[in-house]
């Protein structure tokens, strides 16, 4: 009797157990990330760089913030790709040596846009997040010269009474000083019309 009534118990338990299973295993997406980090991590916290933790630390402050912030499952999941997208920069090496470069550096400027800096100034140019440059405004971050740029690609930069930082190569350390003249020539081509 005992073993039918926990037989019974098992396979009522049974469909939930395998769909909390099914939420867990899907991947979180940084660009969904990036836009639930502004909605709410944002109220609290300024966008530090995200290589400033490993990614099995982010594991643990985005599990911690989750019940603090009352976040999802898929919530926590898409901040955390969000956060250690800028952890793993090997892709964008082997997209740039995989695939050959042609027509100038538009290509390989618009490679690593798309793989390091789409996250937050979106692939609009006009950000994804608050307090993030928008590119097409004709008289903003782009009106500044290639040098005052580079230096802060380069080294990061924060405009007074933003929320938003961008982290030193956009978090990316790999990005080469070419590479980052390749990202600012795109950027003008791309959204100075």
């Amino acid at each position: 009797m005992v073993p039918a009534f926990l037989l019974s118990c098992g396979l009522l338990l049974a469909p939930a157990v395998g769909s909390a299973a099914e939420t867990n295993d899907k991947a979180g997406d940084a660009n969904r990330g990036a836009t639930s980090w502004s909605q709410n991590c944002n109220r609290c916290h300024n966008m530090r760089s995200p290589t400033e933790f490993r990614d099995e630390l982010w594991r643990t402050i985005i599990t911690h913030m989750r019940l603090r912030a009352g976040l999802t499952g898929q919530q926590q999941r898409d901040i955390l790709a969000f956060m250690q997208a800028s952890n793993n920069p090997a892709p964008v090496a082997s997209v740039s040596v995989a695939e050959p470069v042609t027509g100038g550096t538009k290509r390989s400027g618009e490679q690593i846009y798309g793989s390091t800096c789409i996250a937050c100034h979106g692939a609009d140019g006009k950000g994804v997040l608050p307090g993030t440059p928008d590119f097409t405004d004709k008289g903003g971050r782009l009106s500044k010269s290639d040098e005052v740029l580079l230096r802060h690609i380069t080294e990061g930069f924060q405009s007074p009474g933003s929320p938003m930082a961008m982290p030193a190569k956009g978090g990316n350390p790999s990005l080469t000083p070419s590479e980052i003249s390749e990202v600012l020539s795109y950027l003008r081509k791309q959204f100075s019309r």
